[in-house]
């Protein structure tokens, strides 16, 4: 095949490839724009998850008409000049490619005034062809109006997810630029609800409360360091606050959010030994840095980023945010049952709810994740387990049984899990899930990208006992709850329903049953850290006999290891060395 020059379109199309991704990129470069332009506020509107339409307003200090056809063209920038100023970029955006590739691959109108003009223009570009622009009476500022999204590149339409998860991904990037922004008024929504409003009052605790709710907002932990010309701000989580994956950790450098791994890493392991195994912190932090120091042009989308001095700055994170942890975090006590003696057998321990003690997240930290289970081949190959006799609980963890072929030592927590989630599993499969009513509905905060979620998914929770219906923005009430977890936390309930969603899983409802089973089992067990009465050990572990599956928790993990009879004399040198 000769070689040819590729048409302006396919260019064009090529180019748009690689910075307009998704809706939410879309999003992100006319957000970054306009906090370029200095609004006070900016309205992001989008239908369909931005597929048919995503409008994004702000009252900055607008176009000048003159420079308006400028601005949708290639290569076309205010940010730069020479290629020495890709060293010391101290705007968002600077490519000058945002627009253009927009406007290649949808229905772009853009209507602009300046601050020092009298009346505004407005100009449409459709498929990268750019029509006369025609004066206009508007106020001060821009409104991008971006309509259908990749319509002449179908193809593009194909790899796009589902609304919701769509949805989710521009949720989360104005949750972040919100967080960076506080003097700035953001809004999002679809002409109807409003899915995430803040005042702009340069409160930044005010909004993490916004976006976690009151009882989160107030327990993060402040972070402020300044070194070497690197200053670090913002907020992290204590350790009883974490998730199950590292979707909220989120960093800006200059103002410009990144997604960079070192940093990530560096947050994690000044949470090193403190969090339990697959558990990480809420956090929002700014680090701010000489831009000569950081090599933004490393990307069209400009979310990655390279240091000069990597470790330099890897360890100041690190430093920081360790400090902080350990400047706000009390240094914990036992309570007196805990010790030997100290447990009352009249306390009523009820091992069906999640009940917090003062040890609990510092003992389920102490206690590794263990993944691999230490069994013997005949153990991996028969599913049951033998009628085990109770011997008592060690290390408030721990239960000990004997068994006719030696010893069994069961993981309290794991051993709890696999029990609700059979008994709730076998409730669905019989369409008979009790519901029992709470006293007083709990009403529960989460992010926007969360709400997205659980709104799709209250039909489906009905069916395994959940009554929860909207009560406000981004807000939820329980009514009611599976009888089988009676008197659990209806917030960790809740909570444990949404926090675990990765973008790119199986759609919920292919395995509805099992995931949403699984998730509230695990977070509704009993902890590690628990004391649990004889009655409530003996209960546990007949429950546990009764399993289809008793070996395993629902995630993989082994509730029990074996010391055969053999073994423990071999230990004791009655079968002579090992």
């Amino acid at each position: 095949m000769p070689i040819k020059l590729l048409t302006p379109e396919v260019a064009s199309q090529i180019a748009a490839g690689e910075v307009i991704e998704r809706p939410a990129s879309v999003v992100k470069e006319l957000v970054e724009n306009a906090l370029d332009a200095a609004a006070a506020s900016i309205v992001v509107t989008i239908q369909e998850a931005g597929r048919t339409l995503i409008e994004v307003a702000d009252d900055g200090e607008g176009i000048r008409s003159t420079e308006l056809p400028l601005a949708v063209s290639r290569h076309a920038t205010s940010k730069l000049l020479h290629a020495a100023d890709l060293f010391h970029i101290s705007t968002l955006g600077f490519r000058g490619e945002a627009l253009s590739s927009i406007g290649s691959v949808s229905r772009l109108t853009i209507t602009s005034r300046h601050a020092e003009e009298q009346n505004g223009v407005t100009l449409q570009v459709e498929g990268g062809n750019i029509g006369k622009s025609k004066p206009i009476g508007i106020p001060v500022g821009t409104v991008v109006r971006v309509e259908n999204l990749f319509y002449n590149v179908p193809a593009r339409l194909k790899f796009l997810k589902t609304d919701t998860t769509e949805k989710r991904t521009i949720d989360d990037l104005l949750t972040r630029y919100a967080m960076a922004y506080p003097k700035v008024r953001f809004k999002l929504t679809d002409g109807h609800k409003v899915f995430l409003q803040t005042a702009g009052d340069n409160d930044q605790r005010a909004i993490l409360a916004t976006l976690y709710g009151i009882d989160i907002g107030k327990q993060m932990l402040e972070v402020l360091a300044e070194e070497d010309m690197l200053k670090l701000t913002g907020f992290i989580s204590p350790l009883a606050v974490t998730r199950s994956n590292r979707r909220e950790i989120t960093f800006f450098i200059n103002g410009r959010w990144v997604q960079d791994v070192a940093l990530r890493t560096a947050l994690i392991q000044a949470y090193h030994t403190m969090l339990m195994v697959g558990r990480y912190p809420i956090a929002a932090l700014f680090l701010e840095m000489d831009p000569e120091d950081v090599d933004v042009n490393v990307h069209p989308a400009k979310a990655e980023v390279r240091f000069r001095g990597q470790d330099r700055i890897f360890s100041f994170v690190q430093r920081a945010a360790r400090r902080a942890l350990l400047a706000y975090s009390p240094v914990p006590s036992l309570p007196s049952r805990q010790f030997w003696g100290g447990h009352s057998p009249q306390e009523n321990l009820d091992w069906s709810l999640d009940r917090e003690t003062d040890l609990l997240p510092k003992q389920e930290a102490a206690i590794p994740d263990t993944t691999q289970a230490i069994t013997t081949p005949a153990q991996s190959s028969i599913s049951n387990i033998p009628l085990l006799r109770l011997i008592g609980q060690i290390g408030a963890a721990y239960l000990v049984a004997e068994g006719p072929d030696g010893l069994y030592l069961i993981d309290q927590h794991a051993a709890h899990e696999r029990v609700l989630f059979e008994k709730l599993l076998a409730q669905f499969e019989m369409k008979n899930i009790p519901s029992q009513a709470l006293l007083s509905p709990i009403a529960v905060q989460v992010s926007p990208g969360q709400s997205t979620l659980l709104e799709e998914q209250l039909p489906v929770l009905q069916t395994f006992g959940f009554e929860i219906e909207t009560f406000g923005p981004n807000t939820f009430q329980v009514r009611s709850m599976p009888a089988l977890f009676g008197g659990a936390n209806p917030e960790t309930a809740l909570r444990a329903l949404v926090e675990d969603f990765e973008e790119d899983e199986t759609p919920l409802q292919e395995e509805i049953e099992t995931r949403i089973a699984g998730r509230v089992c695990k977070r509704l067990a009993v902890k590690a850290g628990q004391t649990l009465t004889h009655e409530e050990q003996s209960a546990l572990l007949t429950d546990l006999e009764n399993c289809d599956s008793p070996r395993t928790c629902p995630h993989g993990r082994p509730t029990m290891i074996h010391l055969s009879v053999d073994m423990l004399e071999r230990q004791f040198g009655r079968r002579g060395a090992r």
